[in-house]
């Protein structure tokens, strides 16, 4: 648990196994003496480093990390500058462009919509290089899942963002009386975007329920 930091520590207090979080890290390290993993380590929760709880807006749940060399920094769905911009993440420029009527950002590290509250939370938190869904078998999700049910539960008028089967599968964790927002709708991949991911206008939909709060500062 040494890489968590002391606000979450305390933050999911009551809802998370930290037990469970040491065998998980244990395991990666682990699988990092054999295997290649991403993201690097010390990034597993750059999520949580760059949004404490106290400044959550919106939460973006993803699946896993990307697992092509130079991708994963512990954010979902987002890549370091000078990384090829993955599909998925230029669906969701252009979604974002469009419903916003604004240019798409120039920059594919989300760490700027990180930092102004929007926690981009992957369900699993680490993989082997080249195997999506490798680390599933850790049991990430069941410390993820606490994250979510502990926002849902002690936060008010919140947006969470479901984007796809997996994410949407997440719902029943996220209170209905706390008079959040869920936005659901298919995966921003090229598989499924144009089955009513483009169009769905996640970004305004958030601003209005924000306001004033805005995705860029």
């Amino acid at each position: 648990m040494d890489f968590l930091p002391d606000a979450w520590k305390s933050y999911l207090d009551g809802f998370a196994d930290f037990a469970h979080l040491d065998r998980i890290l244990a395991g990666v390290e682990a699988e990092r003496e054999t295997q290649t993993v991403y993201p690097p380590r010390g990034a597993l929760f750059h999520a949580l480093e760059l949004t404490p709880p106290q400044a959550i807006q919106v939460v973006i749940i993803g699946q896993d990390p990307y697992h092509n060399p130079g991708e994963a920094q512990g954010l979902a769905f987002s890549v370091p500058d000078g990384v090829k911009t993955p599909p998925s993440l230029r669906n969701i420029f252009q979604e974002y462009s469009r419903d916003l009527g604004v240019p798409c950002p120039a920059s594919t590290d989300l760490a700027p919509w990180a930092k102004n509250g929007v926690l981009l939370l992957n369900s699993v938190l680490s993989v082997r290089q080249n195997q999506p869904g490798s680390h599933r078998k850790l049991h990430w999700e069941k410390f993820t899942d606490a994250i979510v049910r502990a926002i849902a539960q002690k936060e008010r008028h919140k947006v969470f963002i479901l984007w796809g089967n997996f994410a949407i599968g997440k719902k029943e964790l996220i209170a209905q009386d706390r008079d959040h927002l869920i936005l659901a709708a298919p995966h921003p991949s090229p598989l499924s975007a144009h089955r009513g991911f483009f169009g769905s206008a996640p970004f305004s939909q958030s601003e209005k329920f924000l306001a004033p709060w805005r995705w860029t500062r």
